[in-house]
């Protein structure tokens, strides 16, 4: 038989070890407490081995870039949903005057264009520094609108916004169309040119084609000359020699 002090041992280890665990608990939020039940259940119930329990989480980040539309409509503002309510919030917050430009990808004609935070207003990003995101010039900027066309939500869609570069981002803002006009007059040039080329070896030919009626033409009328310089030829020499019948 167990004596009175293992007996109070016992339950004092017991109470310490609830209380151990109630503290645990109380110390994890209510996500970190689903989770720790499922696992327990898992362990102590389940049939088959400890697994972890791995839910979707959606987080506010995830909200934003599924539910931001670079213009919203009026039909974006009458959803009443509490993730529209979220993207509505922080799309208030933006300043929608200038546009911060990434031109990383120029030369494929393809930018990304976003609306001003607040502490890039501040700092003059955008409108007293170049709007480039990778670029930090304030001397030579020049102000441009600009047609952007993009793709949002399966939709293709425009808009025409301000964008403040300088010098050399406007050459990179400019760049595919410039050099699609390039790439324009050349084949032009080269069309040009092959024409021409063809004309002028029509031309040619038509020359050769001529020059060739000529000379059959000459040796002809050479032909007929000669024939005429020998008849010439035998009357002048008639008389000069007395014939046997005149002696």
């Amino acid at each position: 038989m167990a004596s009175s002090a293992s007996i109070r041992s016992e339950i004092y280890d017991r109470e310490e070890r609830k209380q151990q665990y109630q503290a645990h608990i109380r110390g994890l939020n209510a996500y970190e407490r689903h989770k720790k039940f499922l696992k327990d259940y898992v362990r102590f119930y389940g049939k088959d081995k400890p697994t972890e329990v791995k839910l979707p989480v959606k987080t506010d980040h995830d909200t934003l870039r599924e539910g931001y539309r670079f213009i919203r409509s009026e039909e974006d503002d009458l959803n009443p949903s509490w993730e529209q309510r979220l993207v509505k919030r922080y799309y208030d917050k933006l300043f929608k005057e200038y546009c911060i430009a990434n031109m990383s990808r120029y030369k494929t004609g393809q930018m990304g264009l976003r609306w001003r935070t607040e502490k890039e207003v501040m700092s003059g990003k955008g409108q007293f520094m170049c709007g480039s995101k990778q670029c930090h010039e304030i001397e030579g900027l020049a102000s441009y609108e600009v047609n952007f066309s993009y793709h949002e939500a399966g939709e293709h869609k425009q808009a025409l916004v301000k964008l403040v570069t300088c010098e050399r981002c406007t050459g990179k803002l400019y760049y595919k169309r410039r050099k699609d006009a390039e790439r324009s007059d050349s084949k032009e040039k080269k069309k040009q040119k092959r024409k021409r080329n063809r004309s002028s070896s029509e031309d040619d030919t038509d020359e050769e084609e001529r020059r060739k009626g000529k000379k059959n033409k000459s040796k002809l009328e050479g032909g007929e000359t000669e024939g005429k310089d020998d008849e010439n030829f035998d009357e002048f020499m008639e008389g000069m020699f007395p014939g046997k019948g005149d002696n």
